[in-house]
């Protein structure tokens, strides 16, 4: 009795208590590719520099509302001339325009990494330096790869570790001393073992594999997003088909529930195959009470890019898919149905009771 006496005191005196006695939780956001083609380039082309912030304005709310905003930055910053595909080269004014949408973490092992050669690789790196976003993936040498891979990212009392490898890099071969994550499971074993020195709550591989344009996963990539579960990993991240792929809450061999991302397909670009024109945000919390992290919370929201050529405005806009503005144009509209459509049967079909959410 004494003691339940004391805790009450202590909490109406507004004194503290150590954080462990108390659940704390934190919101994560994923989405997914960042690309820059060059219709893209020339839509944000002012008289002076480029302007990209009509880009991501109506996403801005939602990315602010997480902890934690991770997204795959699928280009480079090297420089003039500014290019799109087949090797990006994208404007700085695009990654001053991601960091004021909110997002804190970006992934460049991918494979346009290198389509600026070692020096567009340097140059984009530094560019992230510059200002001050997180970022892994790719780096200039091996002493900071120790220091800076895995990323480990501490919030609201939480201690967060990051890991991003891609499949490759075009062809385009990285030249030392600079370092590309390839992905590797001896690597990965080795930088896993790492990462848990570091005692995290929670550790989160950002994968880019599997095929283009493909709606499911491939066995192989299954089978690697189980192996890394196995290995210790709580979370799974993918990106590069870029279309969307389903999700998976799993049960490991620990008895925690893992959450598998196999594509969240593209976040803003020029791309209009079908499935392209669109992607997910995937929000993820995690909660640790008594030393023990759980998955508390996952669910999705499906966003589409607006392109001038369908809405005749000046520039491409992330629209919410399931709540777009009012006054699209028929084009709009017909190009929007038909991504959410698609996505939705896809869903339905093969989502282990992962849900949507709207914004």
């Amino acid at each position: 009795m004494k003691h339940t006496l004391r805790l009450a005191a202590l909490l109406l005196c507004g004194l503290f208590l150590p954080d462990r006695l108390f659940p704390q939780t934190v919101d994560l956001l994923f989405a997914g590719d960042l690309m820059q083609h060059q219709a893209q380039i020339d839509a944000a082309r002012m008289t002076s520099g480029y302007d990209y912030h009509a880009c991501f304005a109506r996403m801005k709310t939602e990315i602010g509302r997480a902890d934690v905003a991770v997204a795959n930055l699928e280009v480079t910053l090297a420089g003039k001339p500014y290019r799109g595909y087949p090797q990006f080269s994208a404007p700085d004014e695009y990654l001053t325009a991601i960091k004021e949408a909110g997002f804190d973490v970006l992934l460049t092992a991918n494979n346009h990494c290198l389509d600026g050669g070692g020096k567009g690789l340097e140059r984009t790196l530094c560019m992230l330096d510059s200002l001050h976003i997180d970022h892994l993936g790719t780096y200039r040498t091996a002493e900071e790869r120790a220091q800076r891979h895995p990323l480990l990212v501490e919030t609201k009392g939480m201690r967060i570790a990051f890991l991003n490898y891609t499949y490759g890099t075009n062809g385009l071969e990285v030249k030392s001393p600079q370092i590309v994550n390839y992905i590797d499971t001896a690597l990965i074993k080795k930088d896993l073992r790492q990462a848990r020195a570091m005692r995290p709550d929670a550790i989160i591989a950002c994968m880019h594999w599997g095929l283009e344009y493909k709606n499911l996963p491939e066995a192989s990539t299954r089978r690697l997003a189980r192996w890394l579960i196995d290995q210790g990993v709580d979370h799974v991240i993918g990106s590069h088909p870029h279309v969307v792929q389903p999700m998976e809450v799993v049960t490991g061999k620990d008895g925690k529930r893992h959450l598998l991302v196999y594509s969240l397909g593209n976040y803003i670009s020029n791309m209009s195959k079908i499935g392209t024109d669109g992607g997910l945000m995937v929000r993820l919390q995690l909660t640790k009470e008594h030393d023990a992290t759980r998955m508390s919370h996952c669910a999705y929201s499906l966003v589409w890019t607006s392109r001038p050529v369908l809405s005749g405005k000046k520039q491409y806009e992330i629209y919410p898919a399931a709540r777009p503005p009012e006054g699209m144009t028929e084009a709009e509209q017909q190009r929007l149905n038909r991504f959410v459509k698609e996505s939705r049967k896809l869903f339905e079909k093969h989502n282990s009771g992962i849900k949507e959410y709207f914004f």
